[in-house]
């Protein structure tokens, strides 16, 4: 990633992997985030991306609810991005493909593809990993196979989904405050 706002860095604390389930609030980070919620517009020369950016530090910290409620708002396709995560996190993965669809071919999609095609070396795995491209239904669709912590991929999918949001983040974080 490249340089973040400090404020925005205080909040990513770790390289975690997120639940592919719902996960608990890290209620810990809810103040810090609030704070963010209500600072990070005027520093930002888009208001959008930085409620992106918004929606993806809620979600990455299993606030489902709030992550929704900004993403849902932003008539963006990034905010449907953020939105297809959360719906394939709650899990609603009918919804979350509806949420992906609205995306379209979203400008991290070549990067996260190369980058899960990179993780995915040697092993075998699901034929969507060797498309040409990404294929974001058929991650919700593995997701939903591998949502038992015991799956055989579930760990996989978990770091899949960590690469995505990090792409996500730096993509809307960049657009931001850059």
């Amino acid at each position: 990633m490249s340089q973040l706002l400090p404020e925005i860095d205080a909040v990513i604390t770790d390289n975690r992997l997120m639940p592919l389930g719902p996960g608990s609030p890290n209620g810990v980070m809810r103040d810090a985030l609030e704070q963010l919620q209500r600072d990070l517009p005027a520093k930002a020369k888009d208001r959008d991306f930085a409620a992106a950016c918004l929606a993806g530090l809620w979600l990455y910290h299993d606030f489902l609810d709030e992550s929704h409620a900004i993403s849902q708002d932003l008539q963006t396709s990034e905010g449907s991005y953020w939105h297809a995560i959360l719906h394939r996190r709650e899990p609603d993965y009918w919804n979350a493909k509806y949420w992906f669809r609205r995306v379209g071919e979203h400008p991290i999609y070549n990067a996260l593809n190369v980058d899960v095609l990179n993780l995915a070396k040697g092993r075998m795995w699901p034929t969507f990993l060797k498309a040409e491209k990404w294929d974001a239904a058929g991650f919700v669709d593995l997701c939903e196979k591998q949502a038992d912590p015991n799956a055989m991929a579930h760990e996989f999918c978990r770091k899949i989904q960590r690469i995505e949001w990090s792409l996500l983040f730096q993509y809307c974080h960049e657009r931001a405050f850059a």
